[in-house]
């Protein structure tokens, strides 16, 4: 009986111990109790395999009040959401380019006459398919609404137009990825995805790795500024980055075959300003975790928001609003569109510059954020 004493007696000083340990590491604690919550968030209120209320631009030649009541179809649908017309063929293939838009409604003219007629005209919807999930639904349901529509309207003697197969034929255009391979949609993800985990991690607990040796003392007392420690904290990392870049662009063309139809300097423009932007970030980090195990559990914490809440595993357009805001703050979402544009689209560097310079202004916002911390530790 004394040995089972002694030996429980041990076991709940242990615990005690743990226990006080634990209330010391504050921020282990905290994301043991945070992230749960931000999954719990995010997977039951951010995301949405359906995607509604997609933004469209209706190019009609024509206004009737057969077109109208088309359009008001699609609105009323809940998957097309018309955000306003288009003057021309190249303005609506200039708004699909920059995702301004996932679809362009084109009513040629005639259309009305046509449809009288009973000649069956054709309604061109161009979708953009960079990203199969976010447009297959709302595709799929385009003929349903215009043959709902013009039930309401073909009557009396024109009834006879509503028989099978339809007063109107539509046709859908998918451009990007007219096949739907998701391997073009995920692999040129996977770059931004790699980068993010691998630069913020790498950082973060190469810092954090000197002052658990004691090395920062040595690196304090040089007479060195903080924002020339971290170029050469940062510098080396950016060749890890490279080599990854080039390693799955050479993956992407010559074992998925994702086309390539952009300016490679503008890819990897957008691939440097991303690597900086996570080494910056995980410079950020190594001046608020005080161990490479903190380091990891924040690097971790930021990576599950970027890899749910930008469009790479999930529909952004299909998350609500105040997700679409996080979003809009993540890096990886604007590199993801960077990437695709360019790779799939071919769309020129003009037309994604806002993208651009969302990165360039988290790069300012993180590299300020990672000084003045560097500084207070130099206190």
């Amino acid at each position: 009986m004394t040995g089972l004493g002694s030996g429980a007696s041990r076991i709940v000083a242990i615990l005690i111990k743990e226990s006080v340990q634990m209330r010391r590491d504050r921020l282990t604690a905290a994301m043991m109790l945070v992230i749960p919550i931000v999954q719990l968030t995010i997977f039951g209120f951010a995301i949405n395999s359906d995607p509604r209320h997609l933004p469209t631009v209706v190019y009609a030649e024509e206004n009737t009040a057969m077109v109208r009541s088309l359009v008001q179809a699609f609105e009323n649908s809940g998957y097309y959401q018309v955000v306003g017309k288009s003057g021309s063929i190249q303005e609506s293939n200039r708004m699909l380019a920059r995702g301004e838009v996932s679809f362009v409604i084109h009513i040629p003219a005639g259309f009305t006459r046509r449809l009288i007629r009973g000649e069956r005209p054709q309604l061109l919807i161009e979708a953009d398919a960079s990203d199969p999930a976010a447009s297959s639904n709302a595709i799929g349901r385009a003929q349903a609404i215009v043959d709902h529509a013009l039930a309401h309207e073909l009557k009396g003697t024109l009834s006879l137009r509503r028989a099978p197969p339809g007063p109107v034929q539509v046709v859908i255009h998918p451009r990007y990825n007219p096949e739907g391979i998701t391997q073009y949609n995920i692999v040129p993800g996977l770059l931004g995805v790699i980068l993010t985990m691998t630069s913020v991690m790498i950082t973060s607990m190469a810092m954090t790795r000197e002052s658990e040796r004691g090395n920062m003392e040595n690196l304090l007392a040089m007479p060195i500024r903080p924002h020339e420690v971290m170029i050469g904290k940062i510098a080396p990392y950016v060749l890890v980055g490279a080599t990854q870049t080039l390693i799955i662009l050479l993956a992407a063309r010559f074992i998925f075959s994702v086309p390539f139809l952009g300016a490679l300097w503008t890819l990897l423009l957008g691939v440097l300003i991303f690597i900086i932007a996570n080494l910056s970030l995980g410079f950020t980090f190594s001046t608020i975790a005080k161990t490479q195990l903190q380091a990891m559990q924040m690097t971790f914490f930021f990576f599950l928001p970027s890899i749910l809440l930008s469009g790479f595993m999930f529909p952004f357009r299909g998350m609500p609003g105040w997700a679409q805001f996080i979003g809009e703050i993540l890096p990886l979402t604007h590199f993801l569109r960077i990437v695709r544009s360019v790779m799939l689209k071919g769309v020129p560097i003009g037309d994604i510059s806002g993208e651009f310079q969302a990165l360039l202004v988290f790069i300012l916002v993180v590299g300020m954020t990672a000084v003045v911390r560097y500084r207070r530790t130099l206190d």
